[in-house]
């Protein structure tokens, strides 16, 4: 039998390496800057929100969940005056996607790329209801170098996942700094430290704080066991409803998939240590506890 909740936790965690360092790479930043906007600044929440972007900051703020607005005001108030074309802005984002891999490793280019059709297969299967980001990027024009293609297309099933997770934060009524907080205690994260890198401030995690300690999930101002229960268990019902993704992708196309990707995951995080930090891209990392 086919496990395929381990396959789609390995699936998507690996997704998440190969995916996540392009929003902090400086070469990103740099031809963000070469579109016009100043600096490249926002160039994460530009880059990633481009597809969505003409619809406004509210709708963006909406599909990113736990950003703060400000956040997205910020940086898409710094962009859209530049931007003739936001397609462009992917473009631009896909030329620091191609540099990046082909010095770090060249050798996945190829094989990943012949399992462009099969993702894109996978990306028109999805149901795309109640999923805003994800229909932003399907609906988005897709690469003709096969590579790119394929990378766009587990990028689409990556935001799929995204907004299946907030689809259930949402139901469960977790907010914004909540999620954040519950994510740090999970991952054995410094304290705060995901909601204060998304914007939240002090009233607002103290107003989390009491809102997930009416759960039982704080004890003297700290996510006790209970919430990172919680939390753990949020991870798995994530996972449980992605696994359509994966079996509609195929085991051996899964398997293939994972066997480009496992054995480079690595390089692309240690990418994130040397140009951002050591804690950026949680998703990308194992947990610390």
């Amino acid at each position: 039998m086919t496990d395929w909740a381990d396959l789609t936790r390995r699936a998507s965690f690996s997704s998440h390496q190969l995916l996540g360092w392009i929003f902090w790479d400086p070469r990103a930043k740099d031809n963000l800057a070469a579109l016009g906007v100043p600096d490249g600044l926002g160039h994460y929440i530009t880059n990633r929100s481009a597809p969505l972007a003409c619809a406004g900051t509210e709708a963006v703020f909406a599909a990113f969940y736990t950003i703060k607005r400000e956040f997205i005001e910020f940086s898409l108030a710094h962009a859209t005056p530049h931007i003739k074309d936001w397609h462009d802005v992917t473009v631009a984002r896909d030329a620091a996607v191609r540099a990046g891999t082909e010095e770090m490793t060249p050798q996945i280019i190829d094989p990943l790329g012949k399992l462009a059709d099969a993702l894109w297969a996978t990306v028109d299967a999805l149901p795309a209801s109640g999923r805003v980001l994800f229909a932003a990027h399907k609906s988005w024009p897709r690469p003709s170098d096969p590579f790119m293609s394929a990378w766009n297309a587990l990028n689409t099933i990556r935001e799929w996942r995204g907004d299946t997770h907030f689809g259930i934060l949402l139901n469960d009524n977790i907010g914004v700094v909540e999620a954040g907080l519950l994510h740090d205690a999970w991952m054995g994260y410094p304290k705060e430290w995901i909601p204060r890198s998304r914007g939240a401030d002090d009233a607002e995690i103290t107003a989390a704080l009491d809102n997930l300690s009416s759960r039982g999930f704080v004890t003297d101002g700290v996510i006790n066991d209970a919430g990172v229960e919680y939390r753990i268990e949020l991870e798995t019902r994530t996972d449980t409803l992605c696994e359509i993704a994966w079996r509609q992708f195929g085991e051996d196309n899964t398997l293939a998939l994972l066997n480009i990707l496992e054995p480079v995951g690595e390089r692309f995080v240690q990418h994130i240590n040397e140009i951002a930090g050591e804690n950026w891209m949680p998703a990308a990392r194992p947990r610390r506890r």
